[in-house]
């Protein structure tokens, strides 16, 4: 698009022009910034119900939470192996690979959901494993049975 005209606005315009103009502008940023932003939002059928994250509730639970990992070198390498090691495991569900791993003063606490009893042994084996023994492992995974 080629311009027409290279003469400002204000002197293309007569004042009458340039005041219904500014107005016109005025009103239409007004009208926009009263718009609700529900209205913009999705509309969501009030008869549904919605259902919490599936370890909200252990989230909130006192005990080790992950913000009290650790910060010693050895501790995060025993999370680290223990985690990669999980990872590794394609077997595992989702849930299983993104269980929070806490280690204290060589101590792992696990937690969080899995899908099945199978995943939450093979989970506090290969924690155990990592750290040498079953009896430095606190295993607090849950089996997730909504079927989700």
């Amino acid at each position: 698009m080629k311009f027409v005209s290279h003469i400002p606005l204000s002197q293309s315009l007569s004042r009458s022009a340039r005041v219904s103009a500014i107005f016109a502008v005025s009103l239409l940023t007004t009208a926009c910034l009263m718009v609700p932003p529900t209205a913009y939002s999705q509309t969501q059928d009030s008869s549904q119900t919605t259902t919490a994250p599936d370890n909200s509730g252990q989230n909130k639970a006192p005990g080790s939470t992950a913000d009290q990992q650790s910060d010693r070198h050895s501790d995060m390498a025993i999370t680290r192996k223990i985690r990669k090691s999980i990872i590794a495991d394609r077997s595992l569900s989702t849930y299983a690979h993104n269980v929070k791993i806490i280690t204290r003063h060589g101590k792992v606490t696990l937690k969080g959901p899995v899908k099945s009893e199978d995943e939450k042994q093979t989970i506090a084996s290969k924690a155990a494993a990592v750290v040498g023994s079953a009896d430095m492992v606190n295993n607090q995974l849950t089996v997730d049975t909504s079927g989700n």
